[in-house]
């Protein structure tokens, strides 16, 4: 379900997925068009910056040898091997001194999609009070879905960010089918 404009309230806090250097155009792993989500997060981020609202920034900080990467029998090339160039936020997202960085996948051996998966993401947002999140990022078909879904399983309203999102598409309508399942979960969705 597509909503209008929603204000943002007292509960609410907004998390962007992995928006980092090897993401975008020529980055070690980058999805297509994956830079035309920072200036539709740098609006929200501004938003909830104004509204005083919690503002978390999640990030793979993958250690040389992380199993996700092709030469450990993994999927991937490496990418995001924490403090590398790579591994950063891009200057152009504008993420306010409060944003709250969350690292992902920080072990050799195990990965995470989810900005929840090995992390106190929930416990943060609990602390904070929060009730509804709002989630943009990088890639609507693996760290922005696995995101959501854990949102929902853990309780929270949640907004897709849908001018805000690009996908691998590793298969084709990976992305498409991705936001069917966001839906499916009980995920809203706005713009797009």
């Amino acid at each position: 379900m597509r909503v209008p404009d929603p204000d943002i309230d007292e509960g609410d806090a907004l998390i962007v997925v992995d928006v980092q250097r090897d993401f975008l155009p020529g980055g070690s792993l980058a999805v297509a068009d994956g830079d035309a989500v920072i200036a539709p997060l740098n609006g929200w981020l501004s938003r909830f910056a104004a509204a005083g609202r919690p503002l978390f920034a999640t990030r793979d900080w993958h250690p040389p040898d992380h199993c996700s990467f092709r030469a450990q029998g993994g999927p991937w090339p490496p990418h995001c091997v924490a403090g590398t160039a790579g591994a950063e936020f891009p200057a152009a997202l504008q993420l306010p001194a409060a944003a709250r960085i969350v690292s992902k996948a920080t072990t050799r051996d195990r990965d995470a999609y989810s900005g929840f998966a090995g992390t106190d993401l929930d416990a943060q947002l609990r602390a904070a009070g929060v009730r509804r999140v709002f989630v943009g990022g990088l890639a609507t078909d693996y760290c922005v879905l696995n995101t959501v879904l854990d949102a929902r399983r853990l309780g929270y309203a949640t907004v897709l960010l849908a001018d805000a999102v690009r996908a691998v598409d590793v298969a084709p309508g990976d992305g498409a089918r991705a936001v069917a399942a966001m839906l499916a979960a009980g995920a809203t969705v706005h713009g797009g």
